[in-house]
């Protein structure tokens, strides 16, 4: 098989999945539209030297989680915010606190600092282990735990403070 066939299959099959890891990083569609197109350049650069099937997903995560992390390091991408609500979703009188609880909790995560944020949205949202977040973050695992629980004291302190933690 050739390798831009290799490559379109790839993407293929991994396309939803990447997008929605770039929508948690980045809290907006058109950015995480952005974040995957400019992962998938960077990785169909290098398809030639991805030996292992297994090492592709880690190295695209690892491509976006840096790619993020220089974005957000600009002045610039501070400055700006879409003006976009998250997209509508389906609510019925079933799913009503559900959806609340949900975009509370959505809400409180994307106020998180990015390094926090990344290692819960890998941690938790991906469910990649400690080790394979260390991998993809570029750091030690005790940093990872760290940044976990920096994140999620955070995350319960925001939300006690909200209401939200009611139980």
């Amino acid at each position: 098989m050739g390798r831009d066939r290799a490559f379109e299959q790839y993407v293929e099959a991994r396309q939803a999945a990447l997008l929605r890891l770039a929508y948690l990083l980045t809290g907006e569609q058109h950015a995480a539209e952005d974040l995957v197109q400019t992962a998938l350049a960077k990785l169909y650069l290098a398809w030639n030297r991805l030996e292992r099937a297994d090492s592709v997903d880690a190295y695209t995560k690892r491509i976006m989680v840096n790619e993020h992390a220089s974005w957000w390091r600009r002045a610039w991408r501070r400055a700006e915010r879409s003006t976009d609500a998250v997209p509508e979703r389906p609510a019925g009188p079933d799913f009503g606190q559900a959806l609340a609880d949900r975009d509370a909790l959505w809400t409180v995560v994307q106020g998180l600092p990015p390094r926090q944020r990344a290692a819960v949205v890998l941690r938790f949202y991906e469910d990649m282990s400690e080790q394979d977040v260390a991998a993809a973050l570029g750091c030690s695992v005790g940093t990872v735990k760290s940044q976990t629980s920096r994140a999620l004291a955070t995350l319960r302190t925001r939300l006690e403070e909200r209401g939200g933690n009611d139980r």
